[in-house]
């Protein structure tokens, strides 16, 4: 049973500074869950924490840039939800925590396997900004696999095409 609920997806859409439908929006946190679902198959990451970390870690975004500070809102909210949406246990909350802090900064080792989960299932997700994901940045050996990431890659790419196919109509 999934922990994401329709009550946390209204939620996190009511609150969403930025558009829902965009690069950093509720399409690119499903396809983070389902490459963190996937790579936790076989790296056995915590399916929980990787699946909140999907819906959360980019949900405190003020812009579609660098936004250095969003990781740590993310991490912030995760501890303001925990008990009213979700409930894990603490040890989680605290990976859980930490792959939303770090998750832009680059680190690719020392931290627990879920972690390292967690950023690699954004890191696959890099075609929605037309970027081939770089084998040297994910940190396991599981989403370093070239099949996956092609099938993460593909994924992404089939969303930004779509993506400008509707930008153009709207035009």
């Amino acid at each position: 049973m999934s922990v994401i609920t329709p009550a946390l997806t209204a939620h996190l859409r009511e609150h969403f500074a930025l558009d829902w439908h965009d690069i950093h929006g509720a399409a690119h946190w499903a396809r983070v869950r389902a490459n963190g679902l996937r790579l936790a198959a076989a790296t056995g990451a915590r399916t929980r924490v990787v699946e909140l970390f999907a819906f959360l870690h980019d949900a405190r975004r003020q812009d579609d840039d660098r936004d250095p500070g969003h990781g740590g809102r993310a991490a912030d909210l995760a501890r303001e939800l925990h008990g009213r949406f979700f409930r894990l246990a603490d040890g989680e909350l605290a990976l859980l925590a930490q792959a939303c802090r770090h998750h832009s900064e680059g680190h690719t080792a020392g931290a627990d396997v879920t972690v390292l989960t967690c950023w690699d299932a954004d890191r696959l997700d890099l075609g929605r900004v037309q970027e081939y994901p770089d084998s040297r940045r994910l940190c396991t050996a599981a989403a370093r696999d070239p099949a996956m990431i092609k099938w993460a890659h593909e994924r992404s790419r089939r969303w930004l095409e779509r993506h400008w196919r509707r930008c153009d109509v709207r035009r």
